[in-house]
């Protein structure tokens, strides 16, 4: 009588990349590599002479990816948990380095054991084919992946499933194996490039309108060429956005909100973004060189202040929020030099003053809401605040804030005033309604009320939008 064959006698074999996790390690891997150590950028083409399971083998012995941070894919791990349960062997077999495997086994526990690339063999499509036939026999085991990869591995096992697929993935790995099973529906990239570009903070680029506003030179022309600055402005700021969350990966990852974003929770594969970047930056470099020179520069000085803030300033304290100041300053300069509408040191002054409480209310928010969401944490993740910091950027805010105030009522003071406004002393309205303003995001940060960037809050709440209505109408009569 010919043996019968039950499932807990197949063993069920899983790959890593894309499968079992929402990511691919030897992207991610030299992205953090080369973010840490810029300079061995000149050494990957060298390490790739000598074949891909070398390159990644180089590359995982300089860096780390702590497992338990990984975006993990939730139906393929509820199928290794039915399959342990029911008394099943499970292997994961990966083309990524065997260091990051084994970490990622030892992290899941009750594994049976690994197949991964060991710097000399880069497992992947035939090559693993061949491992895990010779490990279990052809048909002798099930397998979870997700690409063309690994469409010679399909072949060769009893059961294909297939993680997240296309249609025409599906159709090519029936081809492989009829034998065929599905998990999950295939990630919305462009939901989730969209989300990544943020939109939403595009608010903050009309900014760049407010010196022909401020300087009363509201023409068609300057019009048009502020709208052409917000839209370089726009796509630089977008750019900086994909580069700064690929940055932060393993913070956000941590972060109860920041997980959810596109790359740190896997819905957008980290390839896109290094992609989008530069293409972004360089269309916005193309529209700010059109207007003229100078709004090139400004955006250029904008750009490079964001890198340098994604890659060292934002882990410093105070230096952060001043660097944040300072890019809603030069968003006002951008479209100064974009009109060639002066900007008076009047606006400069009272906008740096501004934007840095603005700055700090953000912080303040966002330790208000640590200290709600886990009291056992002590600091921000990656920022390098702690709760007991919340006391002095209050104070630095309440100071920052009320000193734009304090700038706007010697303005109002000055000889300049005189040449734009008829009624000067109705501007002080102004001055009371931005105390006001000021002290209600203080106090709405102080209570964690502000959950996203004060600037893009205040565009979508009434009290706020109530107090810029009563200083638009101020600032009419007064002119």
């Amino acid at each position: 009588m010919p043996d019968i064959v039950t499932d807990t006698d197949i063993p069920l074999v899983v790959d890593v990349d894309g499968a079992l996790l929402k990511t691919d390690l030897l992207i991610e891997s030299a992205f953090v590599l080369l973010t840490r150590k810029p300079w061995l950028a000149v050494r990957l083409p060298f390490w790739l002479t000598s074949g891909k399971a070398f390159l990644k083998q180089q590359i995982a012995n300089r860096c780390e990816l702590p497992a338990d941070a990984h975006p993990w894919n939730d139906d393929v791990l509820e199928l290794i948990r039915a399959a342990r349960a029911n008394g099943r062997r499970v292997f994961l077999a990966s083309a990524s380095d065997e260091k990051f495997i084994r970490e990622i086994a030892d992290h899941l526990g009750s594994l049976d054991g690994i197949f991964a690339s060991n710097g000399i063999t880069n497992l992947s499509r035939e090559r693993k084919a061949q491992w895990l036939v010779e490990a279990f026999g052809r048909k002798g085991f099930d397998y979870v992946g997700n690409s063309r990869d690994d469409l010679p591995v399909w072949a060769a096992a009893r059961e294909a499933i297939v993680v997240n697929p296309r249609p025409a993935m599906v159709a090519a790995a029936r081809r492989a194996n009829a034998n065929l099973r599905v998990l999950g529906s295939p990630a919305r990239l462009i939901a989730g490039l969209i989300r990544t570009l943020r939109p939403i903070q595009w608010l903050k680029n009309l900014l760049v309108f407010i010196p022909i506003v401020a300087g009363h030179a509201i023409t068609a022309a300057n019009v048009a060429t502020s709208l052409a600055a917000f839209v370089a402005f726009s796509l630089a700021a977008s750019s900086a956005y994909c580069i700064n969350d690929l940055a932060d990966l393993a913070n956000d990852r941590r972060h109860p909100r920041k997980r959810l974003r596109p790359f740190a929770s896997g819905a957008l594969p980290v390839i896109w973004g290094l992609v989008a970047a530069p293409l972004l930056v360089a269309t916005a470099a193309i529209i700010a060189g059109a207007i003229s020179t100078a709004a090139l520069a400004a955006l250029a000085l904008y750009y490079a202040i964001t890198l340098a803030y994604s890659f060292s300033l934002k882990r410093r304290p105070i230096m952060d929020v001043m660097t944040l100041a300072a890019l809603y300053t030069i968003r006002i300069v951008g479209g100064g030099a974009a009109t060639g509408v002066p900007v008076s040191e009047w606006l400069l002054a009272m906008a740096i003053f501004l934007f840095l409480s603005l700055a700090v209310v953000k912080r303040c928010g966002e330790l208000v809401r640590q200290e709600d969401n886990d009291a056992s944490e002590t600091n921000i993740a990656g920022r390098g605040y702690h709760s007991g910091d919340l006391q002095v950027l209050t104070a630095i805010g309440a100071a920052s804030g009320f000193g734009a105030v304090l700038v706007l009522a010697l303005y109002i003071n000055s000889d300049q005033v005189m040449t734009l406004y008829t009624r000067p002393h109705l501007l002080w309205g102004c001055c009371f309604v931005l105390m006001y303003w000021i002290g209600r995001m203080l106090l709405l940060s102080h209570r964690g009320d502000i959950h996203d960037d004060p600037v893009v809050f205040a565009a979508t709440d009434r009290g706020s939008l109530v107090a810029f209505a009563v200083i638009a109408i101020t600032v009419a009569l007064a002119a």
